[in-house]
């Protein structure tokens, strides 16, 4: 029986701690008052105030459900945790997410909301990768449908633009405060946005399609994505009294979230809820195919021994109950009929024609689906192959040449040859993170999303941590506290200090100015043409930032 990651309480741990300790410590949040517009100065001055105001009449806002009241960080105004959907447990398992009931009073928006049930990431303490993503889990449970927001202000009238972080794991694993560098505060103060950040359901929760039963299960097999969609719609309908815009939503999303931001622009639920998007790390540009996905949920009622008109006893089991059963059938299943067409374990968002286009993205006869500037960014070595193997840093090209060979079979040599000739002052260890970590996916969907009438932006981050003897190098993750200016905050990935605040300066420039107005020129950066398929125009993030003309093409073209 598979064992379940018990956390601990970290509400009822963090009443045993003094308030300075709290306000402080919860979150680790005391590197957001020298941030990366700081310049590196003390947080702290002779005459400085309390750093957190939180009070019966601080921090009030209204919602279509009830009043939210959060508290005033380094005077951010924060809400954490507001419910945007009912609880999705019991007979709403499966089902269309539904507003929440609305509350008399004023409910406290001070904590994050739960994650949506899942297998957490290793957080032991022998653990690098807990040491350096962090990890933060608390509470897991169906009732998970909240979002967390940050403003400078609160029904001011200022309609400033709006971001919506969407968390990566693919469609199965995360969360909206994962990790600290998706914390929203300095991004707010800085940029005058509202910053965002949502949970919703994930994997078997989200995306079991169990349509052959027929009736109310119809859309089951997008569950998840519908959640995001009641995001937007809660965001449309309440962002005014938060200080927000609602007519400039900017989707912002990294791996498993670039996907999604891929996804809600090409679904026409979404259009008039979104105006742009930002996928960093992660595309789509299919989803599953819908036959696929209805045998898996045949599999899963046979594996429960159950008919399809009996599938309502489906929602009564508890949910680990639940994510074990439906694992176990998706096990069947590939042994049964092999692992074709089996994506991210089999439960991802479903080509349904209704939500989610039969086609590939971008290209679909939806004709109401959502036309909106994207900038797509990847990082230049996703995955480091030494990074937890100091020995693979002396590999040598034939070397590489045969760890790629059972995928490149009889094009090992010329692959490694084009990279190095593309790549000249890349290492042999270099040469093979640059072949694992290609931008085919990242190229394909930009190319796609340029056939639609807005523009597309392409970026290519390759500036390297000097954490583990360098071995990190630009790895996935690492851009997101870039971005949102949280270098000093998220130290276990950038290392923080001057470098990184240089450039996370100018990469959250471009950010905003693609949030304000669909094109991130403007700032610091060096002019930023549009990308088109002809050239292929990038632009290299890095100490020295620079636009190239697909630098990896001739290499990644005999990847095909």
């Amino acid at each position: 029986m598979t064992k379940f990651i018990q956390s601990f309480n970290r509400r009822d741990f963090l009443k045993g701690l003094g308030s300075a300790t709290a306000a402080a410590g919860a979150g680790s949040l005391l590197p957001l008052g020298a941030c990366s517009i700081s310049g590196g100065k003390s947080a702290f001055a002779e005459d400085d105030g309390p750093v957190l105001q939180i009070g019966e009449n601080i921090a009030v806002a209204s919602t279509e459900s009830g009043k939210v009241k959060g508290f005033i960080m380094r005077g951010v105004y924060t809400f954490l945790g507001i419910p945007y959907g009912a609880d999705t447990s019991g007979r709403n398992r499966f089902m269309p997410p539904v507003k929440p009931a609305s509350w008399e009073g004023v409910r406290p928006a001070v904590f994050y909301g739960n994650s949506s049930p899942q297998r957490i990431y290793d957080r032991s303490s022998t653990s690098y990768g807990a040491f350096i993503d962090h990890w933060n889990y608390d509470e897991v449970s169906e009732n998970c449908l909240t979002l967390n927001l940050w403003t400078g202000g609160l029904a001011d009238g200022k309609k400033r633009p709006v971001l919506l972080w969407l968390h990566g794991g693919g469609y199965t694993r995360g969360n909206a405060m994962e990790q600290d560098g998706y914390h929203g505060e300095n991004i707010a103060r800085y940029g005058e946005v509202v910053f965002c950040s949502v949970n919703h359901r994930l994997g078997v929760f989200g995306f079991s399609d169990l349509s052959v039963a027929g009736g109310k299960y119809e859309a089951s097999g997008n569950a998840g994505l519908l959640d995001m969609v009641a995001a937007l719609q809660w965001i449309h309908d309440n962002i005014a009294n938060f200080g927000g815009d609602p007519g400039n939503v900017t989707l912002i999303g990294q791996s498993g979230g670039g996907g999604k931001v891929c996804l809600l622009a090409a679904c026409p639920q979404a259009r008039g809820l979104v105006h742009k998007g930002v996928a960093l790390s992660g595309s789509a540009l299919t989803g599953t195919g819908k036959d696929y996905a209805r045998r898996l949920g045949g599999y899963i009622l046979r594996e429960a021994r159950l008919e399809p008109q009996a599938a309502d006893a489906l929602q009564e089991l508890p949910w680990g109950e639940y994510l074990d059963l439906a694992e176990r059938a998706a096990a069947k299943m590939r042994d049964a009929e092999g692992d074709g067409g089996l994506r991210r374990g089999g439960f991802a968002p479903v080509a349904d024609g209704i939500y989610v286009p039969e086609g590939t993205f971008f290209e679909s006869p939806l004709a109401d689906s959502p036309d909106i500037p994207l900038l797509f960014c990847s990082t230049f070595h996703e995955q480091s192959p030494s990074r937890t193997d100091a020995a693979v840093e002396a590999i040598t090209l034939p070397e590489v040449m045969e760890r790629i060979a059972s995928r490149y079979p009889g094009r090992e040599e010329a692959i490694v040859r084009a990279y190095a000739n593309n790549f000249p002052d890349a290492r042999p260890v270099e040469i093979l993170a640059l072949i694992n970590s290609n931008r085919l996916a990242v190229v394909n969907a930009a190319t796609a999303k340029s056939r639609q009438a807005s523009p597309v932006w392409m970026a290519w981050f390759g500036w390297c941590p000097p954490l583990f003897d360098g071995r990190m190098r630009a790895f996935h993750c690492l851009d997101i506290c870039f971005w949102f200016l949280n270098t000093d905050l998220m130290v276990s990935h950038s290392g923080g200090g001057a470098r990184a605040r240089r450039l996370s300066r100018r990469m959250a420039d471009a950010l905003l100015a693609f949030a304000r107005n669909g094109d991130p020129n403007g700032g610091e950066l060096p002019p930023w043409p549009r990308f088109t398929v002809e050239r292929g125009e990038t632009m290299i993030l890095d100490d020295v930032c620079r636009v190239r003309d697909d630098p990896d093409r001739q290499a990644r073209s005999l990847l095909l």
